[in-house]
């Protein structure tokens, strides 16, 4: 046996070595270059060619960028920059343009005076965008014409041609992902909008102009002057401008926003921040207008720099006496809504999709810059900075109230022996992986639930009425709930600091609420709780919202679930048709003649076919008659459930719909909790008022 191993390790010679040339390892490998074939990758293409653009008006020579959601999945994304290269590279022999769509590591980003700063894929991104599309077409404007070249899977189908005069500059990409490499290709409009408003005020004065022409007008639109609107961004204030926007549903607690830019060293710095009357903190960090929503050494950088500055200050200023522990990070952060930015020559970024700055010089440059502006800024601002110093100094508090909070409910727990809630009914399981825990309304729920779980791997915990609003409340108010603190001692994983998330019981929490407005809110209050004191378990899939049936439909001793007002319809024709010979077609009733397996289908009095003369299925004595002896139920709570029928329907794995909550954007997330949980009265009035004709099964 081993004589035979060895016989086939010695097999392996230089022939087996696979060499990938030209753009072939990025059809062979996409994930290494864009994260992911999945919507992400897909959004990512828009965002290298954007990124290139960017490039252009960072280095001063474009202001304005427009990017076309056209037919066919087709984007196009055209600068008013200089234009493409097209003349004859040293090296290659080919045109500039050609080499910088056609060969990995190829662009102005690698020396040369090209750009000082760039945002592009490691100067692979229009390489990738070009080998990850099935087709492409490059259109470049400089030096007096309109040079063109197109491509197809990466491969150039012509040299790079002069067709046309151009007296203005610039560069058009239109570019249509392979279907071979994306399997589902739908681009999200506002995904689309969050990410090139974001880069229009993180690139002060450029002009970001966005269309989708993905449904052209009809000529019916076209004669009514029915336009395809352009959204256009500009924000002359910048990152100061993008400050107030994330602010707008939140009440400012000093007038001036915090404003610097520095360059350090060969690092630009840019920085603005406010505080607010929000209980967390909300940090956005880029590197050359990248979001590296990891953070890393520039976001490092100013968090040190500004809890010792402000200390500094704190303690020169008598905010903080002699006997007075320091102010923690946390109690600095708290309610700053801040940006940084950096732009450097060569960042260093941990993971191929920039997700983490990993240049120790940007923390460095960060920290210098915070150490020397904040300082003069509270000597020029001596109102604000009294603001700034009254929100640390009750957070501070807050955060000490908020820890003695906390102790005592880990120490009662510790007095009880680690008790769990008397409510809860625990599964016998101790592995988290196989655990859930249902969070269940009202104690009728709950009892049905407790008899018709699994034992041994689902646990129930029922809540008593609605839980505190969570959204401007500070951890010790939070504590001050019964039902909250049954909800941290369950999961086990304590709260704020002490939070742990290797110590969570249960890696499946499944909200189950009725299907009402009441359960609405309910879950709407746990999913607030969740989202700002619990963000790990959303972020690492942990929270699920059950999905119980609206309705019980039985037609003899056979028995449906329906979810929905549709699949409630779809069942009972589903019915109508085994037990009757009438049909229900298109909201009809019909007649059918023959037996059920060979169905002819004709009108309601047999005189003419079904689709030329129907009958309204109001209408139809047929329709009325196959209806007897349906019995239809409408659920407004679990508990009307017998125990069988909310395992069956709710909580068995083998049969119920589950929900996972994830969060694509914490931008917007944080922006529609803000509007829906928050204070102000206005913002959610007029979110109502919009989606108000999309809501289903509304129970008044």
């Amino acid at each position: 046996m081993a004589e035979k191993e060895v016989k086939k390790a010695s097999s392996y010679t230089a022939k087996d070595i696979q060499v990938l040339e030209g753009l072939e390892p990025v059809r062979k490998r996409p994930g290494m270059y864009i994260g992911s074939t999945g919507v992400e990758g897909l959004h990512h293409l828009i965002w290298e060619v954007v990124d290139n653009s960017l490039d252009e008006a960072m280095a001063g020579h474009a202001n304005r960028i427009d990017v076309i959601l056209m037919s066919d999945n087709k984007v196009s994304v055209t600068d008013n920059g200089r234009g493409i290269p097209v003349d004859t590279h040293e090296k290659t022999k080919k045109s500039a343009l050609e080499t910088a769509t056609t060969v990995l590591h190829a662009g102005g980003k690698f020396g040369g005076e090209g750009y000082k700063v760039s945002g592009g894929l490691h100067g692979v991104g229009l390489s990738v965008v070009n080998a990850l599309s099935q087709w492409m077409r490059a259109e470049v404007r400089r030096d007096g014409g309109l040079f063109v070249q197109e491509y197809k899977r990466g491969k150039p189908t012509s040299p790079v041609k002069k067709i046309d005069k151009s007296n203005i500059t610039g560069t058009t990409i239109i570019f249509q992902p392979d279907t071979e490499i994306f399997k589902e290709i739908s681009y999200d409009w506002n995904t689309i909008l969050t990410h090139l408003r974001q880069q229009a005020y993180l690139t002060k004065g450029i002009t970001i102009a966005v269309r989708d022409e993905r449904q052209p007008l009809t000529p019916e639109d076209k004669s009514s002057g029915t336009v395809i609107p352009t959204y256009v961004f500009y924000f002359d204030g910048g990152i100061v401008s993008y400050v107030k926007y994330l602010n707008r549903h939140s009440e400012p607690k000093h007038d001036t926003i915090f404003y610097t830019a520095k360059d350090k060293e060969g690092i630009f710095v840019e920085i603005a921040f406010q505080y607010s009357d929000n209980i967390k903190d909300y940090e956005l960090s880029f590197a050359n207008n990248i979001q590296t929503v990891e953070g890393g050494m520039h976001l490092t950088g100013f968090r040190s720099s500004i809890t010792r500055t402000i200390n500094d200050f704190a303690r020169k200023n008598g905010y903080l006496k002699e006997k007075d522990e320091n102010l923690t990070g946390e109690d600095i952060r708290e309610g700053l809504t801040s940006i940084i930015s950096v732009k450097l020559k060569e960042p260093q970024f941990e993971g191929q999709t920039k997700t983490k700055l990993g240049t120790p010089d940007a923390r460095t440059a960060v920290e210098s810059v915070v150490g020397e502006e904040l300082p003069d800024w509270f000597d020029r601002n001596p109102i604000d900075a009294r603001q700034v110093m009254e929100k640390v100094i009750i957070a501070a508090k807050a955060r000490i109230a908020a820890k003695a909070a906390r102790e005592t409910v880990i120490r009662k727990g510790a007095m009880e022996g680690f008790t769990l809630p008397g409510k809860l009914a625990d599964c016998s399981s101790k592995d988290p992986s196989e655990s859930e825990l249902f969070i269940v309304e009202g104690d009728s729920a709950g009892g049905s639930s407790k008899q018709g779980r699994n034992r041994r791997t689902q646990a129930i915990l029922p809540l008593r009425g609605k839980i505190l609003n969570v959204e401007k409340a500070r951890l010790d108010k939070v504590l001050s709930f019964e039902e909250i603190r049954s909800l941290v001692i369950a999961f086990g994983t304590s709260i704020g600091e002490e939070f742990d998330l290797e110590k969570l019981r249960y890696h499946k929490i499944i909200i189950m609420t009725d299907a009402d407005v009441d359960g609405a809110h309910i879950r709407t209050l746990l999913l607030t709780l969740f989202f700002r004191y619990f963000p790990r378990l959303i972020e690492d899939g942990y929270i699920y919202i059950a999905q119980p049936p609206l309705y019980q439909i039985k037609k003899g001793n056979q028995m449906h679930y329906a979810y929905s007002d549709e699949e409630k319809e779809k069942v009972i024709r589903q019915i109508q048709e085994q037990h009757s010979k009438t049909k229900v077609k298109d909201g009809k009733a019909v007649k059918i003649k023959g037996k059920t397996s060979d169905w002819k289908v004709t009108s309601i009095d047999g005189t003419a076919p079904a689709e030329e003369t129907q009958v309204p299925a109001d209408d139809a004595e047929e329709l009325k008659e196959t209806m007897s002896g349906i019995s239809i139920q409408r659920y407004k709570g679990l508990g009307e459930m017998n125990p069988e029928q909310l395992s069956t329907t709710t909580m068995n794995p083998d049969s119920r719909t589950l929900f996972k909550v994830t969060i694509e954007d914490a931008e917007r997330a944080n922006d529609i909790f803000n509007v829906l949980m928050g204070s102000d009265v206005l913002p959610r009035k007029k979110f109502i008022q919009t989606h108000a004709k999309n809501v289903k099964n509304l129970d008044i």
